[in-house]
């Protein structure tokens, strides 16, 4: 309890620490507009992130066009939703929508490198980026990202920040959303995903243009191992029932209707 106290305590001082450099800076707008409010029943037609990836295909003469498909958030296959939670932020449910420990380590691979290239980002700053803002690195959008993660996370529910995610996640060159993902990858909808599909669309998630869910990488074939792996000690996958579920034929499945006649 304390621990946690001590936590929230740093949390606020931080938050505290970034409103009053926002206002400094004039980044004081984002604490008003855009009115996320909205996104409590409200589904967005195109983000932010969408339109500059429009933008960024037309100056480079590419035809491209978004491919998305709205699914709620019980749409979707439990093991996507544990998968992606375990890979990009297994702390969602409990922080404010910062997680300072990984801030910090962030922070440290940052001046190792002398540049702004691991963010430490949560789900709902992520989700703050997709929605508002651009893939830019750079310190003042991680400050707008930090003012709309706090408003995200005092407007919407955890649940609703989640669906949103997965439906504005970009997860290839053109395809926003978990259901246009399974369906271009796997020819499936995003409920029907299994254990393995689920983790290696989770793994692309932190660079989905450079790291393919179909490729041969073996970074991606590494990091779903270990989202498997996971699942699998969480009790989240059980591999036995799996694989019986998985390899049971249609056409040999016991029809438990009795024979119309009667009959045996």
């Amino acid at each position: 309890m304390k621990r946690w106290k001590k936590s929230f305590s740093r949390i606020t001082r931080i938050v505290f620490l970034i409103i009053l450099f926002a206002f400094l800076t004039g980044t004081g707008y984002y604490f008003v507009f855009p009115d996320i409010s909205k996104m409590k029943k409200e589904n967005p037609k195109k983000t932010s992130f969408m339109e500059y990836r429009e933008k960024e295909w037309k100056s480079k003469g590419k035809k491209l066009n978004i491919r998305k498909k709205w699914v709620p958030l019980s749409n979707i296959s439990p093991y996507l939703i544990k998968a992606v939670i375990i890979a990009e932020d297994d702390k969602f449910w409990s922080h404010h929508g910062f997680d300072v420990e990984a801030m910090q380590k962030a922070l440290e691979k940052n001046i190792e490198k002398g540049a702004f290239k691991v963010g430490g980002s949560t789900i709902s700053q992520q989700l703050a980026k997709n929605l508002y803002l651009t893939p830019a690195k750079n310190f003042m959008r991680k400050l707008k990202e930090a003012v709309l993660t706090w408003r995200i996370e005092r407007t919407l529910s955890k649940r609703r920040i989640l669906e949103l995610y997965l439906n504005v996640a970009e997860w290839g060159e053109g395809i926003f959303g978990v259901e246009a993902a399974s369906l271009h990858y796997y020819g499936k909808t995003a409920s029907d995903l299994n254990p393995d599909e689920a983790a290696r669309l989770a793994v692309v998630l932190p660079n989905p243009r450079k790291l393919r869910v179909d490729g041969e990488s073996r970074y991606v074939e590494k990091r779903a191992k270990i989202i498997y792996n996971i699942m699998v000690k969480r009790g989240i996958v059980i591999p036995e029932y799996e694989d019986v579920m998985q390899n049971i034929p249609e056409e040999k499945s016991i029809n438990h209707t009795p024979p119309a006649n009667g009959e045996p």
